[in-house]
Protein backbone atom coordinates (compact mmCIF):
# COMPACT_ATOMS: atom_id res chain seq x y z
CA UNK A 1 0.00 0.00 0.00
CA UNK A 2 1.08 3.40 -0.98
CA UNK A 3 1.73 6.52 1.32
CA UNK A 4 0.25 10.06 0.95
CA UNK A 5 3.36 12.61 0.72
CA UNK A 6 2.04 15.67 0.25
CA UNK A 7 -0.92 17.55 -0.43
CA UNK A 8 -1.12 19.85 -3.48
CA UNK A 9 -3.80 22.67 -4.44
CA UNK A 10 -4.02 23.42 -8.20
CA UNK A 11 -5.61 26.81 -8.18
CA UNK A 12 -6.61 28.60 -11.70
CA UNK A 13 -8.45 31.80 -12.87
CA UNK A 14 -11.81 31.73 -14.20
CA UNK A 15 -11.98 33.62 -16.90
CA UNK A 16 -15.67 34.03 -17.10
CA UNK A 17 -16.18 35.93 -14.24
CA UNK A 18 -12.60 37.73 -13.84
CA UNK A 19 -12.21 41.63 -14.55
CA UNK A 20 -10.01 44.22 -13.64
CA UNK A 21 -12.32 44.80 -10.61
CA UNK A 22 -12.89 41.10 -9.82
CA UNK A 23 -10.74 37.66 -9.24
CA UNK A 24 -12.48 34.01 -9.27
CA UNK A 25 -10.28 30.96 -8.74
CA UNK A 26 -10.74 27.63 -8.75
CA UNK A 27 -9.13 25.84 -6.46
CA UNK A 28 -8.66 21.79 -6.99
CA UNK A 29 -7.10 19.39 -4.02
CA UNK A 30 -5.54 16.13 -4.37
CA UNK A 31 -2.77 13.86 -2.30
CA UNK A 32 0.25 12.94 -4.10
CA UNK A 33 1.13 9.31 -3.26
CA UNK A 34 4.34 7.61 -2.69
CA UNK A 35 3.84 6.18 -5.56
CA UNK A 36 3.48 9.27 -8.44
CA UNK A 37 0.01 9.47 -8.55
CA UNK A 38 -2.46 11.71 -7.40
CA UNK A 39 -6.19 11.45 -5.77
CA UNK A 40 -8.20 13.98 -6.52
CA UNK A 41 -10.12 14.94 -2.64
CA UNK A 42 -11.70 18.02 -3.66
CA UNK A 43 -12.86 19.41 -6.55
CA UNK A 44 -15.70 22.15 -6.07
CA UNK A 45 -13.81 24.77 -4.27
CA UNK A 46 -13.04 28.26 -5.11
CA UNK A 47 -13.70 31.71 -4.25
CA UNK A 48 -14.24 35.26 -5.74
CA UNK A 49 -12.46 38.90 -4.66
CA UNK A 50 -13.35 42.25 -5.86
CA UNK A 51 -12.21 45.81 -5.49
CA UNK A 52 -10.87 48.46 -7.51
CA UNK A 53 -9.90 48.54 -10.79
CA UNK A 54 -5.89 47.58 -10.61
CA UNK A 55 -6.73 44.56 -8.39
CA UNK A 56 -4.64 41.80 -10.06
CA UNK A 57 -1.99 44.48 -9.04
CA UNK A 58 -2.95 44.27 -5.38
CA UNK A 59 -3.09 40.55 -5.56
CA UNK A 60 0.17 38.64 -4.78
CA UNK A 61 1.41 35.05 -4.98
CA UNK A 62 1.38 34.75 -1.19
CA UNK A 63 -2.42 35.75 -1.04
CA UNK A 64 -3.45 33.03 -3.30
CA UNK A 65 -1.55 30.37 -1.89
CA UNK A 66 -3.40 31.45 1.71
CA UNK A 67 -6.60 32.20 0.54
CA UNK A 68 -6.54 28.52 -1.38
CA UNK A 69 -5.13 26.87 2.04
CA UNK A 70 -8.26 28.03 3.44
CA UNK A 71 -10.79 27.19 0.98
CA UNK A 72 -9.53 23.65 0.96
CA UNK A 73 -9.26 23.09 4.72
CA UNK A 74 -12.08 22.78 7.51
CA UNK A 75 -15.10 25.36 6.73
CA UNK A 76 -15.84 27.26 9.28
CA UNK A 77 -18.05 25.68 12.78
CA UNK A 78 -21.95 26.32 11.92
CA UNK A 79 -24.77 24.56 14.13
CA UNK A 80 -23.02 24.79 17.33
CA UNK A 81 -20.24 22.98 15.62
CA UNK A 82 -16.45 23.01 17.20
CA UNK A 83 -13.67 24.01 15.15
CA UNK A 84 -12.12 21.01 16.64
CA UNK A 85 -15.12 19.13 15.34
CA UNK A 86 -14.79 20.65 12.26
CA UNK A 87 -11.58 19.78 11.59
CA UNK A 88 -11.92 16.31 12.48
CA UNK A 89 -15.32 15.43 9.92
CA UNK A 90 -12.91 17.72 7.18
CA UNK A 91 -9.89 15.13 7.37
CA UNK A 92 -11.82 12.44 8.14
CA UNK A 93 -14.05 12.68 4.71
CA UNK A 94 -10.97 13.11 2.92
CA UNK A 95 -9.22 10.13 4.40
CA UNK A 96 -12.57 8.08 3.23
CA UNK A 97 -11.82 9.75 -0.35
CA UNK A 98 -8.58 8.14 -0.13
CA UNK A 99 -9.51 4.69 1.22
CA UNK A 100 -12.38 4.59 -1.84
CA UNK A 101 -9.11 5.01 -3.94
CA UNK A 102 -6.91 1.87 -1.92
CA UNK A 103 -5.12 4.20 0.43
CA UNK A 104 -5.13 4.36 3.76
CA UNK A 105 -4.14 6.69 6.23
CA UNK A 106 -5.41 8.12 9.55
CA UNK A 107 -7.39 11.16 9.31
CA UNK A 108 -4.83 13.29 11.92
CA UNK A 109 -2.09 12.20 9.62
CA UNK A 110 -3.58 14.22 6.81
CA UNK A 111 -3.39 17.53 8.27
CA UNK A 112 0.36 17.24 9.25
CA UNK A 113 1.88 16.37 5.77
CA UNK A 114 3.03 19.50 3.99
CA UNK A 115 0.35 21.50 1.50
CA UNK A 116 1.81 23.37 -1.37
CA UNK A 117 -0.37 25.37 -3.99
CA UNK A 118 0.65 25.99 -7.33
CA UNK A 119 -0.33 28.98 -9.51
CA UNK A 120 -2.01 28.08 -13.42
CA UNK A 121 0.18 29.81 -15.76
CA UNK A 122 -3.13 32.10 -16.56
CA UNK A 123 -3.67 32.90 -12.72
CA UNK A 124 0.01 33.62 -12.31
CA UNK A 125 0.10 35.92 -15.77
CA UNK A 126 -2.96 37.98 -14.16
CA UNK A 127 -0.89 38.81 -11.19
CA UNK A 128 1.72 39.96 -12.72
Amino acid sequence: MTAVTRLVTYTDLDVGTTSAQQLSVSARLEAVLADGRSVVLLDDRGWSTSGPAGIPALTSTEDIEETARTVVGPDEPFDGMTQEQMAAGHWGHLAGVLGRHGVDVPAHELELLPHDVVLSERLRAWIS
